[in-house]
């Protein structure tokens, strides 16, 4: 019976492919707050904690799209942009229509699938 593997070129390569879909996703997701986008404005609002947050939340998501892109990078990154993901389920539940708390839990998915790839990447490094 076949076994499900992480390891090999194919592997590397879907999560080499989710790093990068990932990126994009948080890297537009932050422009959109950067640039204060009206519906961005409106709900930091209605969560109550206003623009300065949404601008901590979209350099945490911007980090987190440069930090998903370096290798050595990779696992940490994603491990934040799940914390952040999870939060945002939870807002989305509480705050919003419980349907829309289906858009950070799809995007939820790929990012834990990185992260938990490349838990071996971040543990087998070694300090000399």
């Amino acid at each position: 019976m076949p076994t499900l593997t992480v390891t090999g070129r194919r592997a590397d390569h879907v999560v080499r492919a989710l790093r990068i879909l990932v990126a994009l996703a948080f890297l537009m997701a932050a422009g959109t707050k950067f640039a204060a986008q009206a519906d961005a404005v409106r709900s930091f609002d209605e969560i109550r904690f206003g623009r300065w947050f949404m601008y901590v939340i979209a350099c945490v998501e911007l980090a987190g799209a440069i930090g998903i892109l370096t290798p050595r990078l990779a696992g940490p990154a994603a491990l934040g942009l799940t914390t952040l993901l999870t939060g945002a389920v939870v807002t989305q539940l509480v705050v919003f229509d419980p349907v829309t708390s289906l858009i950070p839990l799809a995007h939820l998915v790929p990012v834990a699938i990185v992260a938990w790839a490349r838990r071996a990447c971040s543990s087998s490094v070694t300090t000399a």
